[in-house]
């Protein structure tokens, strides 16, 4: 990654069956900025190497933080905003959160609380066999329509091959902290989100200082990288 003195580092996380690789577009728009990035042990490919969505996640966000000199500001992008709420609470750099059409959730709080505790039909549930622990999952279903609704059809099927299984994990584990509560934070609306309706954006982005919006779905960081990078991201660095 590119690294610059004159700015915050950015610290992007990504959310559910995403890795690493769903920022690369808006990262080449952003050549100026030192981004780091966080592999979450929650996605994997297999299974049966799958960590805790919370606990463990929130775990790989501190290493990185750690690994950071100076200040830091952290996009949080869906539920891969819940480590962030945990992690950021106990990182003095952390200048600032970014809540990316994002879970915004208080202590006490788990992934499904906002729903019910049920599970949003687009979740495809795979149970756990009898006898073969640690190889539940969730998968993405319709992925084409509800994460990339505006994204191009060529680079929306690319992205579908490498999206990952999610920890079933990421249902009852609570958040102990909220650093929402002792850092500033901005929260992102995307008014076409197919999975996360606008109204809970908009009650989840009340508890934030600012509120930005895009006329996006849900996935702007593939779809619109540039209005992502240079007109909101650089913005909140500056801040």
């Amino acid at each position: 990654m590119n690294c610059t003195n004159a700015s915050p580092t950015l610290v992007l996380v990504q959310g559910a069956w995403h890795g690493p690789w769903c920022w690369r577009p808006a990262d080449r728009q952003s050549s100026d900025i030192d981004i780091r990035t966080v592999v979450l042990p929650s996605s994997a490919q297999d299974p049966v190497t799958l960590g805790d969505h919370l606990y463990d996640d929130a775990q790989a966000v501190v290493e990185v933080l750690k690994a950071v000199e100076g200040p830091a500001v952290v996009v949080g992008h869906s539920c891969g905003a819940t480590p962030v709420t945990e992690a950021a609470a106990t990182m003095g750099n952390v200048k600032r959160i970014i809540y990316f059409t994002a879970l915004m959730q208080d202590a006490g709080d788990f992934v499904l609380s906002l729903v019910g505790g049920t599970f949003p039909p687009y979740w495809k549930v795979h149970a756990q066999p009898d006898g073969a622990a640690g190889l539940g999952y969730f998968e993405a279903g319709q992925p084409l329509d509800v994460l990339y609704g505006d994204v191009k059809p060529s680079l929306a099927r690319r992205c579908v091959a490498m999206l990952a299984r999610l920890s079933p994990a990421s249902v009852p584990q609570s958040l102990t902290q909220a650093a929402w509560r002792t850092v500033p934070s901005t929260y992102i609306r995307c008014e076409e989100d197919a999975a996360l309706p606008l109204a809970l954006q908009q009650a989840m982005a009340a508890q934030a200082q600012r509120t930005l919006r895009m006329r996006s779905a849900r996935s702007p960081f593939l779809s619109q990288p540039a209005a992502l990078a240079a007109d909101m991201l650089r913005d909140e660095l500056s801040r």
